[in-house]
């Protein structure tokens, strides 16, 4: 579909209006695919025509990012936060690049996440919080929707990233669970939720139940102790999973969906069972 540049012939509000939200559904389709080079060039296109909307220049920072183009992408989310100064996507990116420029970090490892991990399917999947973190600098350069691997190393659960380095471990209730179930041939693949310099969450699923654990349920929703809510909703394919703060709770670098209300997309994503 031709979308015209409302800089190069002026437009009616309704023509500016349709070229902004036909271009942000763009910018966020090319992200979902992580088509990073077509992203970028789609927010750029918008931020020529709208210098000081803020999303359009978090989205082309979150490009950027992708891209192992840090100097740029620090300088799209610093104009984020100069055009809206409560702006915690940008604050907490800025604050981010700043570490990887300063480390000199190599690009990241090009990936897309598998959609399939985020269907949910009773007693397979689960969000927890990693514990043993790595150091800020090895966590800087990831992003919700990373691909996470699991692996035994004695008595914890090891996660590692598509780097192979270790970005920490999984909590002891859910080593308890998974341990035995892994080194009986249990498989699982796992994602980033959500991560800044002191938490990540992942999403874990079970891809391959062994035929010496038939039966055995990888994630109990009842069993008193174990602490951990299967994941409830397929609402997470959205995109801006990468930058939500408060657990998808409050709009992040990409909005909601066109069509879709607050009810839908909002609130608590994953939860913790309380204690017992």
């Amino acid at each position: 579909m031709s979308m015209q540049d409302p800089t190069a012939t002026p437009l009616a509000p309704e023509e500016r209006a349709k070229f902004r939200r036909l271009n942000t559904e763009q910018a966020i389709s090319l992200a979902r695919q992580s088509k990073w080079e077509e992203a970028a060039e789609v927010n750029e296109r918008l931020i020529q025509a709208f210098p000081n909307d803020a999303e359009a220049l978090n989205r082309l920072g979150k490009a950027l990012t992708e891209l192992g183009r840090y100097p740029e992408a620090l300088d799209a989310y610093e104009r984020a936060l100069a055009a809206d100064p409560t702006n915690t996507i940008a604050q907490k990116n800025v604050a981010r690049l700043q570490t990887l420029k300063d480390e000199g970090a190599t690009p990241p490892v090009q990936q897309k996440y598998d959609p399939a991990l985020f269907i949910e399917e009773p007693g397979k999947t689960a969000v927890t919080t990693l514990v043993n973190l790595a150091s800020a600098e090895t966590l800087a350069p990831m992003a919700a929707g990373d691909q996470l691997s699991l692996h035994v190393n004695g008595s914890i659960i090891e996660v590692r990233d598509l780097r192979d380095q270790v970005i920490g471990q999984l909590e002891p209730k859910i080593t308890l669970r998974l341990l035995p179930l892994m080194t009986t041939g249990n498989e699982y693949a796992a994602a980033v939720t959500s991560i800044d310099d002191h938490q990540v969450r992942a999403i874990i699923r079970e891809t391959y139940q062994h035929p010496n654990n038939a039966g055995k349920v990888s994630f109990p929703t009842t069993t008193a102790g174990e602490g951990v809510r299967p994941y409830m909703r397929d609402s997470v394919l959205r995109y801006e999973l990468d930058e939500e703060e408060d657990e998808f709770g409050e709009e992040g670098e990409y909005g909601l969906e066109e069509g879709m209300t607050e009810e839908a997309e909002g609130g608590e994503m994953f939860e913790e069972e309380p204690e017992t």
